[in-house]
């Protein structure tokens, strides 16, 4: 069998788009998808990314197979290249704004005239049951918790975005040796969904730097859920402000938190980087 597909990124985090307009179930399986996502035996991708028919009064639906064939709720990067490939679908009756169903729910990116994707991500959800996690109580907050990882306490704050997020601030993200603690925190018994974690270094109240270990990807150059998480919890331990730009190993995102209707905005770039046909083995 095979497949068409577009390759996109979102400042580094690359991603593989599948028309299947044609059909309401991804056309490939997640054992598939791991095969394509590999980079030296497939495409080479962080996800592989499905543009389904809309549902429920939506434009399209979105689903998702991270590179370990799991499949998250929602990817920030990930829809803004899905946006970006809509439009290149469409040609020139394409929109400016779409309505994407996801398993986080309904999300609206807007291709800017510049060229960026904003993507109103809806409000955060902050409560331990919402996370999901085990850290305080069911209708608690999770903020400046301590978690033990690594022979070492953390200080966590825990967002969902419609997925998981655990982030931690340091005084120096270069030092975190990601590879080898962002399993630990992933797999923690305390996030029985396992969690994407953010370690952000505070260079302003308007500047966040950011490194992220991804649940189902590991190290990735940029997420945008992860971005919007970080801000919210720089926001609530009273470290940024309620918008500034957050500079990931891949490039720099804008992310807002709304005091008006408390939503997220975010606003990045997608770049498609080439298309071809790839042959599935039997």
């Amino acid at each position: 069998m095979a497949i068409e597909f577009t390759k996109y990124h979102g400042l580094g985090n690359d991603f593989i788009l599948i028309d299947n307009r044609s059909s309401s179930s991804p056309v490939i399986s997640p054992e598939q998808a791991v095969k394509l996502c590999d980079r030296h035996f497939g495409i080479g991708a962080d996800g592989v990314i499905f543009v389904l028919p809309g549902e429920h009064g939506t434009d399209y639906a979105m689903r998702i197979f991270n590179s370990d064939g799991s499949e998250p709720e929602m990817c920030g990067n990930g829809i803004r290249c899905l946006a970006a490939f809509l439009a290149e679908l469409e040609g020139d009756s394409h929109k400016d704004k779409y309505r994407i169903h996801t398993l986080a729910g309904v999300i609206t990116p807007e291709i800017m005239v510049n060229g960026q994707v904003k993507v109103d991500m809806g409000n955060p959800k902050l409560l331990a049951s919402e996370i999901p996690t085990t850290l305080c109580s069911t209708n608690q907050k999770v903020i400046n918790q301590p978690l033990k990882v690594a022979e070492k306490s953390w200080e966590v704050t825990c967002v969902s975005m419609g997925n998981p997020h655990c982030i931690t601030f340091v005084e120096d993200v270069a030092a975190i040796p990601l590879e080898s603690i962002g399993p630990l925190f992933e797999h923690h018994p305390v996030f029985p969904q396992r969690t994407n974690t953010e370690f952000i270094q505070v260079v302003r109240r308007d500047y966040l730097k950011m490194r992220v270990w991804e649940r189902g990807a590991g190290i990735t150059l940029a997420c945008g859920t992860g971005a919007c998480a970080s801000l919210v919890a720089g926001v609530l331990t009273g470290r940024c402000d309620r918008a500034a730009t957050v500079e990931l190993p891949g490039g720099c995102l804008q992310i807002e938190w709304s005091e008006i209707n408390q939503r997220i905005y975010m606003t990045g770039p997608a770049k498609r980087v080439f298309q071809g046909k790839y042959v599935l083995s039997e």
